[in-house]
């Protein structure tokens, strides 16, 4: 809808004006209040100096030239020289009718280009088990994913995961001593336990000089290909990787592992590329770079290590190998890294060194999505009772146990029987959904609090509530009893009343918003979006009868129900949510 105006009023400029002059911002953004119609345009204002006229003066010149009769009622000129445009109605009913007969896409365009786009999210490490730290990296990434994927663009979701370098070498060492069946036998150690002996590895590793060289003498036996240590390793991944699976089947997550050893053949070449750029210098022992732009405490230049001392690498050397792969074997037209806010910097980093080296082509864009923390109800970060990070699993498992035991309340107070295998469907859609749906709908940026109680309510702005508003317009629907097929071809939409023309806009907005989202990469425009779809539903419900209106009214009513189902079901699986069809 956007696009299409914007054209209309680039025309109307290059005919009233020249295309010299056309502003190289949208010029037609939705109306802030429906007082002042659907859309807006100001460009006559930004026009005033470049054009040396009054600016309703140039609005008047604009309008003379606008092509728009078709798409809106004759516009008006507001205050100093805003354009108004509101839809004409014929017009929205024959939008709303092709977008009904797209069922698959409802009317949302393909990407034009389309490209191939890496998104890089999620990302745990081996030998740990994946706590509510990861949630918002896997939670945000797989939306941003889903939606590129429904753009029509090729997309490669991939899981950094920390699969190498030091901590191998001493959690190694400590099972060698600790408990040796574990590196030659499979699954010898639950998780858990693994994690505890990691802990125990790193407090030795920090406080034991003769230990942390044991450890260090590991790390490069596996960083060699001794086949002994490379079993023992392949053992840990293997474990940890069943684990995290277990999580991404219970989120509906798809993604292809990619982990920081599968770069690790490569960090020879990136050091040696980096040193014929003439970028690398050495400092203490250690090969660095120093950055443009970034400077330490004291004012001066701060180098980024690519390579240790001792010979080893770091997550740099890694991340700069990651790029160049990407660009260079992937075909990577745009990398899209979803990580929390603490590793902007170092993302900044790496993308000026890899832009330096040639790693990173010019037309290649490279995107750090960052995300603020999960706070637990008394504003710090979530914790255990013992201060521990809360396991993920942990963490769905009591989400839907809620789930489940609101839900037989509510068919206890509502005298219902329900199978077993219902009750069990239902507490999982809705306790997952909630978790998800109360990271997706705040800003990324900010930090959330975590909070069972709201994202389970069934009230404002949450899962359970679209799910819910979601099974009530099916339920109008089948009481509808209308066999569409049957009079597909005398299908016609009424928008007589406010409420009607408010939902039938709201609808046609779809397609704006999900190329902004696309943009902007911020999941919270969606879920606002559909939060106020229901909304504006529950307003057309309450003032437009639907079952008891004459036929032509009773039919474009189910219309307007079908079209926000659709709508509904569509967004929320574009977040990573499913649909009930009752509860």
């Amino acid at each position: 809808m956007i696009r299409e105006l914007n054209d209309r009023f680039t025309q109307a400029l290059i005919k009233a004006f020249g295309a010299e002059i056309i502003p190289s911002e949208p010029l037609v953004v939705a109306a802030s209040n429906p007082r002042f119609g659907d859309y807006q345009c100001n460009v006559s204002l930004s026009l005033t100096k470049v054009l040396g006229e009054n600016p309703r003066a140039i609005a008047l010149q604009i309008i003379e030239q606008l092509q728009i009769t078709d798409i809106c009622l004759p516009p008006e000129i507001a205050g100093p020289g805003f354009i108004n445009l509101t839809l004409q109605p014929d017009y929205i009913s024959d939008k709303l009718l092709n977008i009904y007969q797209d069922q698959e896409h409802l009317g949302i365009e393909l990407a034009q280009p389309r490209e191939r786009i890496i998104v890089d999210f999620s990302s745990p490490n081996i030998a740990k088990e994946m706590h509510v730290g990861h949630l918002r990296s896997t939670i945000i990434g797989d939306c941003i994913a889903r939606i590129l994927e429904f753009r029509g663009h090729q997309v490669l979701r991939l899981n950094h995961v920390g699969d190498w370098g030091t901590q191998f070498g001493m959690l190694i060492a400590y099972l060698r001593e600790a408990y040796p069946e574990a590196l030659v036998k499979k699954d010898a150690l639950l998780l858990g336990d693994l994690v505890t002996f990691y802990k125990q590895a790193k407090l030795r590793f920090d406080q034991d000089e003769a230990f942390g060289e044991i450890a260090r003498q590991e790390v490069v036996k596996l960083q060699s290909g001794n086949e002994e240590s490379r079993r023992a390793w392949e053992l840990l991944c293997e474990q940890s990787r069943r684990e995290f699976q277990v999580i991404y089947d219970l989120l509906d997550i798809t993604i292809v592992e990619r982990g920081e050893s599968f770069y690790n053949p490569y960090l020879a070449e990136i050091v040696a590329a980096l040193d014929a750029k003439g970028l690398l210098t050495t400092d203490d022992g250690a090969k660095c770079v120093f950055l443009t732009g970034f400077t330490n405490k004291q004012g001066d230049p701060l180098p980024l290590i690519v390579q240790k001392s001792d010979g080893g690498y770091n997550y740099a050397t890694t991340d700069l190998a990651a790029i160049k792969y990407r660009t260079e074997k992937d075909g990577a037209q745009k990398i899209i890294y979803v990580t929390d806010i603490g590793q902007s910097n170092h993302f900044a980093q790496v993308f000026q060194i890899a832009q330096r080296a040639g790693f990173l082509p010019p037309e290649v864009k490279v995107i750090h999505v960052p995300f603020g923390l999960v706070l637990g109800e008394d504003g710090k970060k979530v914790k255990t009772r013992s201060g521990d990070t809360i396991r993920l699993r942990d963490l769905l498992d009591e989400a839907i146990a809620r789930a489940r035991q609101d839900l037989i309340t509510r068919l206890s107070q509502e005298e219902r029987t329900e199978t077993e295998a219902f009750i069990t469907e239902v507490a999982q859609v809705i306790g997952i959904s909630a978790v998800k749906y109360a990271d997706l709908s705040q800003n990324r940026t900010s930090n959330y609090v975590f909070s069972y109680d709201k994202m389970l309510a069934l009230q404002g702005n949450t899962a359970p509530y679209l799910l819910y508003a979601y099974v009530r317009v099916q339920g109008i629907i089948r009481k509808g009893n209308i066999d569409f097929q049957e009079i597909e071809n005398n299908l016609q939409i009424l928008l007589d009343s406010t409420a009607e023309q408010s939902l039938a806009k709201h609808i046609l907005q779809f397609n704006d918003l999900i190329q902004e989202v696309e943009i902007e990469l911020l999941p919270n425009r969606l879920s606002q979006y559909l939060f106020e779809l229901s909304q504006k539903f529950n307003q057309f419900y309450d003032q437009c009868p639907i079952l008891q209106a004459t036929e032509s009214l009773r039919i474009s009513r189910l219309i307007l129900a079908e079209l926000t189902a659709r709508t509904l079901k569509l967004g929320l699986s574009l977040l990573g949510i499913s649909v009930l069809n009752r509860l």
